[in-house]
């Protein structure tokens, strides 16, 4: 009803890179979709330890998650470009595990074999702890594909946070997962004067038969290979 009134807008997916048609579009996901979310909310107090082992002692493991090269256009990254005001510890990136990291945090990476994580070769998945400093904004964006989605564990969340995406905004809760289709405009804001912490990693849209994973494995593979480009967004 809120569609037909305009107090809501409909907000199309915009993948940048891979479109699986007939997917539905849902900006969160219903929690119950997802039952193994209850093992990885249960293990919210482990995954918080050891992210806290982490940031007082791995410092140089948190890298920059927006890392464009000379040349390329920034447009809406160029404040957060290089930066660390968002930065990311990665378990896995594009696919290729962390060995040191997944040491660290090895109940984190044992809990997260319980997802179907989107495995694509050299490509994902993508795990990772993301740190937003405080008073600090991630400009709205959209990711690359429509076969995964993206999950949000929260684990530090300050006053004055908060996510959107398409027309719905939410503000994280500690211990709360939820999943979302990243390719559907998305933002997020720390307006706090600490840091947000939280763990996200991608999985493969539940829509998706294995055979038709195995497709897009294959157009992933086939059209990166061609073009160069990464799984990440």
């Amino acid at each position: 009803m809120d569609l037909l009134t305009g107090k809501r807008s409909r907000y199309a997916p915009q993948p940048t890179f891979l479109y699986v048609p007939e997917l539905p579009a849902i900006e969160f996901f219903e929690r119950a979709e997802f039952p193994w979310l209850d093992a990885i909310e249960e293990a919210t107090e482990d995954i918080r330890a050891e992210l806290a082992r982490v940031l007082a002692s791995d410092q140089a493991g948190l890298q920059p998650y927006v890392a464009y090269g000379d040349g390329v256009p920034l447009d809406q990254w160029r404040e957060l470009n290089k930066s660390r005001r968002w930065s990311a510890y990665f378990l896995w990136n594009e696919g290729v595990p962390q060995p040191e990291h997944l040491a660290r945090c090895a109940r984190t990476a044992e809990v997260l074999t319980r997802a179907p994580l989107c495995d694509v070769p050299e490509h994902g998945p993508n795990g990772f702890f993301s740190i937003l400093d405080a008073r600090t904004r991630i400009p709205a964006h959209t990711g690359v594909t429509n076969a995964r989605l993206t999950v949000h564990l929260p684990l530090i969340v300050p006053p004055g946070c908060g996510f959107r995406v398409g027309s719905e905004t939410r503000e994280w809760i500690p211990g709360k997962a939820w999943v979302f289709d990243d390719t559907i405009e998305h933002e997020a804001w720390n307006e706090a004067n600490a840091p947000r912490a939280i763990l996200i990693f991608d999985i493969w849209h539940p829509d998706l038969s294995e055979d038709e994973r195995n497709q897009v494995r294959a157009t992933i593979e086939a059209v990166a290979g061609y073009y160069g480009a990464p799984l990440k967004a």
